[in-house]
């Protein structure tokens, strides 16, 4: 093994991704348990690593020489093996400090919250203190003597202005949580979550559905790794490689989600995007039918339209979860918050808009037989369909003009994240 990252659990890790499209070398993923831990670190069979949950702190006795900067971090994220002695440095800084510049996020003179205690909250710390925030605190779920508890965090402190999630909550496989209610803090101004797959966590759409700036940690993460070549490789490398990367893995990671009336082509729109960007297609309403084993018509007069909803919602989530799909969903999929929510960590929502006069119905269509039916349905939605999508794409003419329009708007948000 030449190059890779350890850790405890990797199955979230972007990090192979990152590293072999900033460089030629292979990159590994080593879990490892805390037992295999340290005979791993004493072996030394590696020519560089990164490190993460939960040895950031855990690899510095095993080092020969500690970077300063590391040092006064007190975590270690990048090693590096020469001449038989292990060299530790610190690249989370440097990766999380720009992401805060980038996105004009400013400490300076600021109330900080820091959630978590370990490896990556310590470079965090370095940095809002190094950009000279006026109070930090570091908030922890344990009796800790340098730490608050959440809840004096909620008794004390709802004035914070920016919020930083260092815990691994909200992370795959478990999107579903926020290490925090962000609801409380009316001062807030930006969130910032060093997690990075999702690439948004409920954190992050909580804060960003408050209005304040709210970043995931996908930057982070490039950025840090591009230090680290340059420490393993002993090369520069220009900071305009981040952005270029950054755009590129959302681009191909990110799923496109298609929302809108039952008839306005989001299947066929579906299909043509998913070949044209290299993703899979996945129709939520084709996926229901092979878990239901009749159509879905047939389903609302036997079952009934409440279990047809929660077995949509199991499958929004399913897929919703994993990345580089085009997902087109059921006409209803809107009136569940919840599946809005979910479909946003991994993807961006565009409502193909067609004109009710063009919409299709009937054809196994059990809540729009008819153009009538069609018609109410859809005054009924349409302020659902407007507070869910992130862009609108009309589809009113002809296929080609659709498919080249929904694939501007989703290349748009793409560029605008």
């Amino acid at each position: 093994m030449t190059y890779g990252l350890i850790g405890e659990k990797l199955g979230h890790s972007f990090s192979k991704i990152v590293h072999e499209q900033l460089t030629d070398y292979t990159y590994n993923l080593i879990p490892l348990s805390k037992d295999s831990f340290h005979d791993f670190m004493l072996r030394k069979d590696f020519n560089a690593i990164n490190v993460t949950i939960p040895y950031k702190e855990m690899v510095i006795p095993y080092l020969d020489c500690i970077d300063p900067k590391a040092e006064a971090i007190g975590a270690v994220n990048t090693i590096v093996h020469r001449n038989n002695k292990l060299y530790g440095y610190n690249t989370d800084y440097d990766g999380f400090r720009y992401m805060l510049v980038k996105h004009r996020i400013e400490p300076l003179d600021k109330k900080v919250l820091i959630l978590g205690k370990g490896g990556a909250a310590k470079a965090c710390i370095a940095v809002v203190k190094d950009m000279g925030a006026k109070e930090v605190l570091t908030v922890y779920y344990k009796e800790n003597p340098d730490t608050i508890s959440y809840q004096s965090c909620y008794d004390s402190h709802l004035d914070a202005e920016i919020i930083i999630n260092t815990t691994p909550v909200g992370m795959y496989p478990n999107t579903d949580n926020s290490p925090i209610d962000l609801a409380q803090f009316e001062n807030l101004e930006a969130v910032v979550d060093v997690v990075y797959n999702p690439i948004r966590t409920k954190f992050v759409l909580d804060g960003a559905s408050k209005g304040v700036t709210a970043i995931g940690g996908l930057e982070m993460l490039i950025g840090q790794a591009k230090c680290a070549v340059e420490i393993f490789l002993g090369k520069k490398m220009e900071d305009s490689i981040i952005q270029k990367l950054y755009t590129s893995i959302l681009e191909e990671r990110s799923n496109l989600v298609l929302i809108g009336m039952s008839g306005c082509g989001k299947t066929t729109l579906g299909k043509k995007a998913a070949q044209q960007l290299g993703k899979t297609f996945i129709d939520i309403d084709e996926e229901i039918v092979k878990e239901i084993k009749m159509p879905i018509s047939e389903y609302f007069i036997k079952i009934g339209q409440p279990s047809f909803r929660a077995i949509e919602k199991s499958m929004v989530h399913k897929f919703s979860q994993q990345n580089g799909l085009v997902i087109s969903t059921g006409g209803g999929v809107i009136k569940d918050k919840e599946n809005i929510e979910t479909l946003k960590h991994n993807g961006r929502i565009i409502w193909i808009k067609r004109d009710v006069t063009l919409l299709e119905n009937g054809n196994g269509r059990p809540l729009a037989p008819d153009a009538e039916a069609t018609f109410r349905l859809y005054q009924e939605r349409l302020p659902l369909y407007t507070a869910s999508a992130e862009i609108v794409s009309e589809n009113n003419t002809s296929l080609e003009e659709g498919l080249e329009t929904l694939i501007n708007n989703y290349i748009h948000l793409i560029f605008k994240a």
